[in-house]
């Protein structure tokens, strides 16, 4: 069963969306503030988070900033500011849906499924990419071997660490495709990186430097991350 974590101050309201989430087959875990709410989900690791803007103790994107340094859990923000500009922070901070109060629990069930189903297509994206494939890849006079886990550039075996090999492989999957930071530490990294860090950025550093003249294969996307150029 699903986990939802619904932070709001109005305990009437609460009431209201926690009975129709839960008709609707999902866990609902409750906080009334802030603080609670940032206490809950550590402790519990919500699939998805209903955050009310503004609550005591700590406000909806305080807490949304601090879920941020660690997660990249759905989150949908209620609030009764409905202007385009309270709407753009709340987007800008990290939330993946906003519902402007007063709202229907009908559209509030329908926007939890579409972030859940969103989240679980990534989630399959995302195991397909951490899968071993033992296929060799090449990449001009790049060839990379997974089952040898050795990779040469004209024919000279280049000494890459376990964690550049991983990013380079992935990237040779996908020539063309673009993936966010976020996504390569979540596939390549898994949960050993500290939040906020530049891991991927210094390791595709040193990669490019590794492969010479072939590094600026490795492109920079800017405001996303990295890709391998598409091969002509």
């Amino acid at each position: 069963m699903r986990k939802i974590l619904l932070v709001e101050d109005a305990l009437d309201l609460a009431r209201v969306i926690r009975r129709e989430l839960e008709a609707a087959g999902y866990h609902v875990l409750y906080a009334a503030d802030g603080v609670a709410g940032v206490k809950l989900y550590a402790t519990h690791n919500p699939d998805l988070v209903i955050l009310d803007w503004m609550l005591p103790q700590l406000d909806g994107l305080e807490v949304l900033r601090q879920i941020r340094q660690s997660s990249a859990v759905p989150v949908l923000m209620l609030t009764a500011r409905d202007k385009e500009a309270d709407r753009v922070i709340g987007l800008e901070v990290g939330a993946d849906d906003y519902l402007t109060k007063p709202f229907s629990m009908r559209e509030l069930i329908a926007r939890v499924r579409a972030l859940l189903r969103r989240i679980e297509r990534v989630q399959q994206i995302l195991k397909a990419d951490r899968s071993r494939d033992d296929a060799v890849l090449t990449f001009g006079p790049l060839t990379l071997d997974p089952q040898a886990y050795q990779a040469t550039l004209d024919g000279i075996l280049l000494d890459l660490t376990r964690t550049e090999f991983d990013l380079l492989r992935l990237l040779l999957r996908s020539p063309g495709r673009a993936f966010s930071r976020s996504y390569l530490l979540d596939a390549v990294w898994g949960e050993n990186y500290v939040p906020g860090d530049r891991s991927v950025d210094n390791a595709i550093l040193r990669l490019r430097k590794k492969l010479g003249e072939l590094g600026k294969a490795i492109e920079t996307v800017w405001g996303v991350g990295y890709r391998m150029r598409s091969q002509d």
